[in-house]
């Protein structure tokens, strides 16, 4: 079944809203609530799979291994977060092949230094904007299907530059061929606002949870000029809350069986994680 066009949906100006799908599990839960898209985040994938913080240390090998799984697991269209390119220009060339091969619909692609570091988190460095002109249009170049595979330009530039020259750095972006501007950390919702008057371009916004910039629903998102929205942490913040409550009772309580531990029917996630499929086959192959 082919999944759903991120390109048509913007074009028909529909409000695109991705959960952050930080582990299988997750994904298997949005294609029960019925999301068409969803994000791969590279700061939930780098902590669920290694439990490590995202600043650089996984590698590209790393992120499209995770991506194949999920874009195998999903049945939504998945947009993803490739960092820097993982280097160089012959790494964006890589990148770009790579996740556009393991399924991505859209690919994100950050202004940073390399290694980079969270967008929310401190002491970020950011290339001059030439270089990232350079990623952008090889980026756009690699790709096998340019009307349906997307490339997001994100730019870090806030906290190092000021707003303005961030803008500017959105145009320049638009301009070197990026299909969708992401100015990542913005810190109110007049900059919000501002930034997407000033860039005709679909523009991505970031729900982080924790993050610094103010949390919108979608519906003011849309009116601010947003054409996207993505809640990176909405998943994995949600699981360790859940997790860290049934834990903290099992401990102290010593049983899973507690009211105050909600936890999902096993019977209906058999269901949809696909074990009545394995049971057919025993049944017609196995079973005898």
């Amino acid at each position: 079944m082919a999944k759903p066009s991120l390109r048509a949906a913007l074009d028909a100006g529909d409000f695109v809203c991705a959960p952050g799908i930080h582990d299988m599990i997750t994904a298997v839960m949005a294609n029960h609530v019925g999301f068409d898209f969803i994000y791969s985040s590279g700061f939930w994938g780098t902590a669920s799979v290694q439990g490590i913080p995202d600043a650089g240390i996984a590698t590209y090998s790393d992120m499209v291994l995770r991506l194949q799984t999920l874009c195998r697991t999903s049945t939504a269209a998945v947009i993803a977060d490739a960092d820097t390119g993982f280097g160089g220009l012959l790494n964006v060339h890589h990148t770009v092949k790579g996740y556009e091969a393991a399924g991505a619909t859209a690919i994100q692609i950050e202004d940073q230094e390399f290694p980079k570091k969270c967008g929310h988190t401190p002491y970020k460095r950011v290339i001059p904007p030439n270089e990232m002109v350079d990623k952008i249009r090889v980026a756009c170049a690699a790709r096998a299907d340019s009307s349906e595979t997307l490339i997001i330009a994100r730019s870090d530039a806030l906290a190092v530059e000021g707003f303005d020259k961030t803008v500017e750095r959105g145009l320049i972006y638009r301009d070197a061929g990026a299909d969708v501007i992401f100015l990542e950390a913005l810190t109110t919702e007049d900059e919000m606002r501002t930034a997407c008057e000033s860039i005709d371009a679909p523009m991505m916004a970031n729900m982080a949870d924790g993050g610094i910039t103010p949390i919108l629903p979608a519906a003011t998102l849309k009116d601010f000029g947003y054409a996207m929205a993505i809640f990176p942490a909405i998943s994995g913040l949600a699981a360790a809350a859940a997790v860290e409550r049934a834990l903290r009772i099992l401990k102290s309580e010593g049983t899973s069986q507690s009211p105050d531990v909600d936890l999902f029917d096993f019977a209906a996630f058999n269901e949809l994680i696909g074990f009545p499929e394995v049971w057919e086959f025993e049944q017609k192959w196995a079973a005898k």
